[in-house]
């Protein structure tokens, strides 16, 4: 397994991730036990990076990765949390939290239903202006400062909110969603986190799932699934990314591979500062993620995956126009 450096120190992670969100929910059934049994095959894989937020689960997602990572685990692996985000009993959202003491109160929570004594990457899920940037980022470096953080990080900002951030505190890295369907930050984002010599660490790389042979054999109907609300999932947006996922399937077929590595295979020729999240909850999506990973495109493939998905081709928002009004990376400066 590849490995990235964090942030300027000298720490490094696997140039994978898991995203463990999947194993709490919302994208249907979960198993516990496969789950956790998910986490020690991407171990097994030389994957080091998992990916976590205190409120997957209202605390289910921690406490799962606790349970795996017993046993001498948890120094195999480096833990990125995200925080602020509020939830009530019913799964409803309630805005977000970033006050200082907010956030210190957040970690002491993670720290324990994690069962360990320090978070590897910290970051707020959202920055939604409502508190200063410098005041989070500052409550993290206290607790970096005390040994409870290791590393400080941000999640999807603006290029001009993660310089800022950069420019008073060690941000190490940058999370933020891109795929085929979701390449908005190549403008901006993108080349301030090079600028920076971070990594990206990229999320929804098969835009929830909508990336996938499966998309080509149902209706596009979710049921109770967060896909349900997602309005490129709606009846609307539905058949014309289904085209864009027939187009990209051509592609896929002549490599002799799915969908789903295709779109993998695509993310890892967009640069070696670039981690994918993979969002498995089971074995066999880990392994289909891992061998898609391994596959380098030619320059003809990747040509020929642009003309069938091209910069802008999806139908929809990535999330439901009052989420979008929460993403700092989608809004003007």
């Amino acid at each position: 397994m590849r490995r990235v450096r964090i942030g300027h120190s000298n720490d490094e992670i696997s140039a994978v991730g898991l995203g463990c969100m999947g194993m709490s929910g919302g994208y249907g059934p979960i198993d516990d036990a496969e789950s956790i049994a998910t986490i020690h095959a991407a171990l097994d894989a030389g994957v080091t990076f998992f990916d976590t937020g205190d409120f997957y689960g209202m605390g289910h997602n921690e406490m799962l990765l606790g349970e795996a990572l017993k046993g001498g685990k948890r120094r195999r692996a480096f833990l990125s949390v995200k925080f602020g985000n509020l939830r009530g009993p019913d799964g409803g959202h309630y805005g977000y939290d970033l006050r200082p003491a907010a956030v210190k109160n957040f970690l002491a929570y993670s720290l324990r239903r994690l069962k360990t004594d320090y978070i590897d990457l910290y970051m707020p899920s959202r920055y939604d202006r409502s508190v200063a940037l410098e005041e989070t980022l500052g409550a993290i470096f206290d607790l970096q400062t005390a040994g409870y953080v290791r590393h400080i990080g941000l999640s999807e900002v603006s290029a001009h909110t993660l310089k800022r951030g950069a420019s008073v505190y060690p941000v190490s890295a940058l999370q933020i969603e891109y795929s085929l369907l979701s390449r908005g930050i190549e403008r901006e984002i993108l080349p301030a986190v090079r600028e920076l010599k971070i990594p990206l660490v990229a999320y929804g790389v098969l835009s929830r799932g909508l990336i996938s042979d499966a998309t080509l054999m149902n209706d596009g109907s979710n049921g109770g699934e967060i896909r349900s609300r997602m309005p490129r999932f709606s009846t609307r947006n539905m058949p014309r990314n289904r085209e864009l996922i027939a187009a990209l399937s051509k592609s896929a077929k002549a490599r002799g591979v799915t969908v789903a590595q295709l779109a993998f295979a695509w993310l890892r020729s967009r640069g070696e500062d670039v981690v994918p999240l993979v969002g498995a909850r089971r074995r066999d999506q880990l392994a289909e993620a891992l061998s898609g990973l391994a596959i380098t495109l030619t320059q003809d493939e990747l040509a020929a995956i642009e003309q069938a998905a091209p910069m802008g081709a999806a139908a929809g928002e990535r999330y439901s126009p009052l989420a979008m009004k929460h993403l700092d990376s989608e809004l003007p400066v």
